[in-house]
């Protein structure tokens, strides 16, 4: 395992896993959804122990706190502790589930659509 003092955060999130490539976490970065306590990162940003990242992607944000650093991808064992998570909890199934249809109900109408939004939240 190669462990350093510093390490560029595109490195960073992918070595521990947050992305699946490190293309990912570079575009991820340069798309502006990555933060570095609280600022923006580019890809080059240096992340060392202490720094709070914050990693939107998918349906939920990440908050990792940094313990150590790598820049070699390391197995999930092992990534899970170089960061400290305190990440939100997921969201219930419930929620997640809402505005599902049957399959073949057909195209939802307007009112549905609505119904569907409302549920959801937006």
């Amino acid at each position: 395992m190669s462990e350093v003092t510093r390490a560029r955060v595109d490195a960073w999130t992918w070595a521990v896993r947050l992305f699946p490539t490190r293309s990912a976490a570079g575009a991820a970065c340069k798309a502006g959804h990555v933060r570095v306590n609280g600022e923006r990162a580019k890809p080059a940003t240096m992340v060392v122990p202490g720094d709070e990242v914050h990693v939107r992607g998918g349906e939920r944000e990440r908050i990792v706190v940094v313990q150590r650093t790598v820049v070699k991808r390391v197995g999930a064992p092992v990534a899970v502790a170089c960061y400290l998570d305190r990440s939100p909890a997921p969201p219930p199934k419930e929620h997640i589930a809402a505005g599902t249809r049957d399959r073949g109900a057909g195209r939802p109408t307007k009112r549905d659509r609505r119904l569907i939004e409302r549920l959801r939240g937006h």
